[in-house]
């Protein structure tokens, strides 16, 4: 495999799973619900921004203790 180059500032499918504590098809769901937008990468590969994903993952928890 070869190795990834990612910007500053953004994560891969895998780092942006293990925030949020979710399965890949549960990370492909928030995209196709719009809660989460890609920020690069390729369809396959995408890449999520850290801003993003740290907003979602507040969002979450606030959910979560209410």
């Amino acid at each position: 495999m070869e190795p990834q180059h990612i910007r500053p500032g953004q994560l891969t499918a895998e780092q942006t799973r293990q925030v949020l504590g979710i399965t890949a098809g549960a990370l492909r769901n928030l995209v196709y619900r719009g809660h989460l937008t890609r920020s690069g990468g390729t369809e396959r590969h995408p890449y999520y921004a850290v801003t993003d994903v740290t907003a979602l993952a507040l969002k979450r928890q606030q959910r979560a203790a209410a």
